[in-house]
């Protein structure tokens, strides 16, 4: 009987069933979070849903009444008018534009809420992709480990995003390739990033591995199939962008989807290198002023999410002007150059991320491909320019797959996954955010 459960399940209808069982037990925690605080971010969407249904397509990207604007990528936009549908049905106010600011009705709360559990769907499809051949005890704990993933309960079910659709489309992905299908995998990974291009961090990994994998075949070969690979994510990015390059709004959209005002960190919950940075800058600027020096510090929270928001640093270099590597908010020193970039940061990701992509090209194997691209996700959240507490979760749940390959690779979710959950902790009340 134990040898038998620890065999490849064979039986794809038994193992689709028991996954529907698991999206049934989750949605019904999720449905149990509905009344649960929410952020801004709830505001947030229900003004995409009111853009996108209530303005033509030239002028998405452009709308400014709510401070809230639009700023992910076109799939994401068309994701939230066809939303928008059954949102007018059920309450017109919520796709109003200036009736619908800050709505907070029942309605509202109860369509939005059920529009991310249905959305997760996505999610538990892939994961039915990924470990359908797994054996039935593996395949399991995979299960919970990722429908179970506190931060995605807190992320998406209490302050309220779409990151579990998000990573569904990219596990779907990643089974694909994990089957030797290239192509399909491509594809996917170019439609996740027309939904939301931070997932380009792992696009550097993408291509070497499938670029790799194509040229083995010989040149020839592996040239016309690069070629078929280009011309698959062309038409996706023409179906996305194409649009708004007729409309003449394209630059309207790049502004929006990279706004690099915002500032170099997002907030100091966010565990990474800058948020040691800031810890160095705040310890320099206290020891600065204990010596008698005239230091203008800023307020605590370095953005309000909002560009122009950020707040500058004391002493070390940002992206201001700065001279002698001191900030201009020491009196008396003149700004005269730029010192950290988006470009500095960009250089910094893909140096971190160059074990990866030389392990990628040497060899591309399909079996570690999940690996490389959760390390492109780690060295993004760790070096990145403005990066979200909420980005753990591109690297956490992709590690989550692997995590029962090794002790190594359990050793790695485990300590990653509980190390970046306490960052997500203050999306679940209010006040503690607003104290910080």
């Amino acid at each position: 009987m134990e040898e038998k459960l620890h065999k490849p399940h064979k039986n794809p209808g038994s193992t689709l069933k028991s996954m529907c069982w698991y999206a049934l037990v989750a949605a019904c925690i999720k449905l149990l979070l509905i009344p649960s605080y929410h952020s801004t971010d709830f505001e947030v969407h229900r003004n995409w849903l009111a853009i996108t249904h209530s303005l033509p397509l030239s002028q998405w990207y452009s709308e400014e009444t709510s401070p809230w604007t639009l700023d992910y990528p076109p799939f994401f936009a068309y994701f939230e008018r066809f939303l928008s549908i059954f949102a007018n049905l059920i309450d017109p106010t919520i796709v109003h534009l200036q009736k619908g600011l800050n709505y907070n009705a029942t309605t509202v709360i109860y369509f939005q809420r059920m529009t991310v559990i249905v959305s997760d769907l996505c999610l538990f499809f892939a994961l039915y992709r990924l470990t359908a051949k797994m054996d039935s005890r593996k395949r399991n704990l995979i299960w919970v480990l990722v429908a179970s993933s506190p931060g995605l309960f807190i992320v998406d079910h209490v302050h309220f995003q779409y990151n579990g659709f998000l990573l569904g489309i990219l596990l779907l992905s990643l089974s694909f390739l994990e089957e030797g299908r290239e192509f399909l995998g491509g594809l996917f990974f170019a439609v996740l990033l027309c939904f939301k291009h931070l997932f380009a961090v792992a696009a550097p990994v993408y291509f070497v591995y499938l670029f790799s994998r194509f040229c083995r075949g010989g040149f020839l070969r592996g040239f016309g199939r690069v070629l078929w690979m280009g011309v698959v994510v062309a038409l996706v990015f023409a179906a996305a962008f194409g649009p708004f390059v007729y409309y003449g709004q394209i630059q309207q959209v790049l502004h929006r989807m990279f706004p690099f005002g915002r500032g170099l960190c997002h907030a100091y919950w966010a565990p990474n290198f800058w948020a040691f940075y800031i810890i160095l800058d705040k310890g320099l600027a206290f020891l600065l002023w204990k010596l008698g020096f005239n230091i203008q510090t800023p307020a605590a929270s370095f953005t309000g999410g909002l560009v122009g928001g950020s707040s500058p640093f004391s002493i070390l270099p940002q992206r201001s002007r700065t001279t002698c590597g001191l900030s201009s908010t020491i009196v008396g020193i003149k700004p005269i150059a730029t010192v950290i970039t988006p470009l500095t940061t960009f250089i910094m990701v893909l140096l971190a991320t160059s074990p990866a992509l030389i392990k990628a090209w040497r060899n591309p194997c399909s079996g570690m491909i999940t690996k490389w691209v959760a390390y492109a996700y780690t060295c993004g959240f760790l070096f990145g320019w403005h990066v979200h507490e909420k980005a753990s979760l591109h690297f956490v749940i992709p590690l989550a797959i692997v995590a029962l390959q090794s002790s190594e690779d359990a050793k790695h979710y485990f300590l990653l996954s509980i190390g970046c959950l306490p960052t997500l902790f203050f999306h679940c009340y209010l006040k503690p955010k607003s104290i910080l």
